[in-house]
């Protein structure tokens, strides 16, 4: 039995790993973060295993590249929460302080990932139409695209989703699960799911894996519960083609660090395959997951993380190529 001083830091340390540190809320200005609206982003190439950089490979997962993500144009490229890959290897990333990153993937003649280019910074708005203030309002932590270009964000802390129009205007809200949600442990994990319909997305819970469908013209119904250990999170989520779809899970505790895992499940929840980060590999507070399918039949993730504004972390971004097990 473990007497109750441990419980009681066991409970503690359980919920440090589930929350993001939090930073004073700050008055956010009413234009980009930097002086202009693009931001020169620093590239710094980092191997898949610190001690053994001739590693490539994670069992079905080949690493094509990584970066730490650096700038010297602005204070505001940190705590990126998610990532969506769109037309023409740009991405789109949320931050939990309310910025929005938007970039190109530079990837060289084999497809590896080398570098990020014309990147954007901007700020998020609230339905009022004025940037999102203090972290209750601005604490993003999943994105969505839908087919129309319509794009969707969940918010912890006041816990909701806005739809920030295509053609742009101020966004609204729209359908999320009926839920009330746990202080900070709320939708960390948003995805567009297009084979359900044009308007549908799922979106996960952090501590409990719970997972939901839900559609712009319909309400939210339960959907599969992923098994999230106590001290981990569920962060990102990615439909795949055949009905299968891939999670990311991270945990975190003083003694271990970081560890995540990249799950991928069929139509009927069955594992698929998985690839578990932990030192020596690299691995930071992953809480973003985009996904590529490939005419191959392979798929390329990127994962993105949560540097919490922290000196002691940093903002990686990897790249992976899955080659499904045969059957």
């Amino acid at each position: 039995m473990i007497a109750p001083p441990l419980r009681r830091w066991g409970g503690i340390f359980a919920a440090l790993a589930l929350c993001a540190c939090s930073q004073p809320p700050t008055a956010l200005p009413k234009g980009p973060m930097a002086a202009g609206p693009h931001v020169t982003v620093t590239a710094e190439a980092v191997p898949l295993n610190t001690k053994d950089p001739a590693q490539d490979r994670l069992g079905n997962f080949a690493y094509a590249g990584g970066l730490a993500l650096t700038s010297n144009d602005t204070a505001r490229l940190h705590g990126l929460s998610d990532l969506k890959v769109l037309a023409g290897n740009r991405i789109v990333s949320e931050s939990d302080e309310g910025d929005l990153l938007e970039a190109r993937l530079m990837l060289d003649a084999k497809g590896r990932l080398t570098g990020l280019a014309d990147a954007r910074m901007s700020v998020l708005h609230g339905p009022d139409g004025e940037p999102l203030q203090g972290k209750n309002e601005s604490d993003a932590e999943g994105i969505a695209v839908l087919p129309d270009g319509d794009r969707l964000v969940s918010f912890e802390e006041d816990d909701r989703i806005l739809l920030y129009p295509a053609k742009g205007g101020a966004p609204h809200v729209v359908n999320s699960p009926n839920v009330v949600f746990r202080h900070n442990l709320g939708m960390e994990a948003l995805a567009a799911d297009p084979s359900i319909a044009p308007d549908a997305y799922r979106v996960g819970q952090e501590d409990t894996g719970q997972t939901w469908i839900c559609r712009l013209s319909a309400p939210c119904v339960a959907d599969r519960k992923i098994d999230v250990p106590l001290g981990s999170g569920l962060t990102a989520m990615a439909p795949l083609p055949q009905g299968r779809i891939a999670y990311l899970i991270r945990a975190w505790d003083p003694w271990r660090g970081s560890r995540v895992t990249l799950l991928v499940l069929d139509a009927q929840g069955a594992q698929v395959d998985r690839a578990e980060f932990a030192p020596p590999l690299t691995v930071d507070n992953f809480e973003g997951l985009g996904a590529v399918a490939k005419a191959s039949g392979q798929v390329r993730f990127y994962l993105i993380s949560d540097d919490n504004f922290s000196a002691k972390q940093r903002t990686l971004l990897l790249a992976l190529d899955w080659t499904p097990p045969a059957r």
